[in-house]
């Protein structure tokens, strides 16, 4: 037996390689902040911004271009407080850029919104809180609600729910049909663990959070307990189940990809993507071939699509035949 006779030649190695990228299954997620007037650099996130309500359209026009399949927005408003009011505001950061987003991509691909309220509460956690400081899980799937009705009116195609609250799916799935919003999607992060790779991401959303979410995100030692949340997902209305993040957990990843039967993402986190370009930066990996290598290896164990910062630029290599 020789396998390395499939191994002979650039084109024969694609010829037969497993797993292909396209730029179709990359989903580009995008911060936008209230009140900038530029793009604001993310330090623990370099190539990364805070986009303006203007920049915004050249970045949505640049992943359209690109082929990007979709892009994920995150509101970065400059008033928070305690029930997270900017979130179901119409006039809200989030749902301002959803229209404005809406109208600059048209059909060319999908308008997605996170559905949480840590960007908006001044706890920073993902719901509101009961009189001891808990997060009071039904009062915010109330709040979450409110949130979907809003998403849905602005134009949002795919709502990403984030915020690990039990029973989210079916409250924003009835509300939304209830609202005449059937044909609004949702995408449930289903295994979303409490990870110390989102440390660049507080950062992009200016993070206001004390303590943890370790009451509410899944403890990164569970295996089977990944699979049993995106199960209940699916069984509450789920379009689509999430892992979160990607490169630590490919196991639950390629576990949840056997089981369901609706397709399956993954985020490939900040924390992720920092990472590598740190060690890019100083010279100690090649970027690319790390961006690829890393991406494909979400795609392997079973992503159907890949969240990731890197979509447009991935998207580019991909189109030019410079991702083998």
């Amino acid at each position: 037996m020789r396998p390395r006779r499939l191994r002979e030649s650039a084109a024969l190695r694609r010829l037969v390689s497993e797993t292909r990228l396209d730029p179709a299954d990359l989903v580009l997620p995008i911060f936008v902040r209230e009140g900038s007037s530029e793009p604001i650099p993310i330090s623990s996130m370099p190539g990364v911004v805070q986009h303006s309500l203007d920049s915004v359209k050249g970045a949505v026009a640049d992943a359209a271009a690109a082929g990007v399949g979709g892009v994920m927005l995150f509101g970065v408003p400059e008033v928070r407080d305690a029930e997270g009011s900017g979130a179901t505001d119409p006039e809200g950061i989030l749902n301002v850029a959803t229209r404005i987003v809406r109208e600059e991509a048209g059909d060319a691909l999908v308008v997605q919104t996170d559905l949480c309220l840590d960007e908006f509460t001044d706890h920073g956690h993902c719901g509101v809180l009961d009189p001891l400081g808990r997060v009071d899980n039904d009062a915010t799937l109330g709040r979450y609600r409110e949130m979907a009705l809003v998403q849905a009116a602005s134009g949002s195609q795919l709502l990403g729910l984030s915020g690990m609250m039990d029973g989210q799916v079916a409250a924003v799935r009835e509300a939304l049909d209830d609202a005449g919003f059937a044909h609004t999607a949702i995408l449930a992060y289903s295994a979303k663990y409490a990870s110390a790779f989102y440390g660049p991401f507080r950062d992009a959303v200016e993070s206001t959070l004390e303590g943890d979410r370790r009451t509410y995100q899944l403890d990164p030692g569970n295996r089977r307990e990944g699979l049993r949340e995106a199960m209940i997902d699916i069984e509450e209305g789920a379009d689509i189940v999430m892992v979160k993040p990607a490169g630590s957990y490919l196991d639950v990843l390629a576990d949840v990809s056997a089981a369901s039967d609706i397709p399956v993402w993954a985020y490939q986190v900040s924390g992720e993507y920092a990472m590598i370009e740190a060690a890019a930066m100083h010279g100690w990996i090649d970027r690319r071939r790390a961006v690829i290598e890393s991406v494909r290896g979400i795609r392997r164990a079973g992503a159907d699509a890949v969240l990731t910062y890197w979509a447009t630029e991935l998207a580019g290599w991909i189109r030019k035949g410079e991702a083998a």
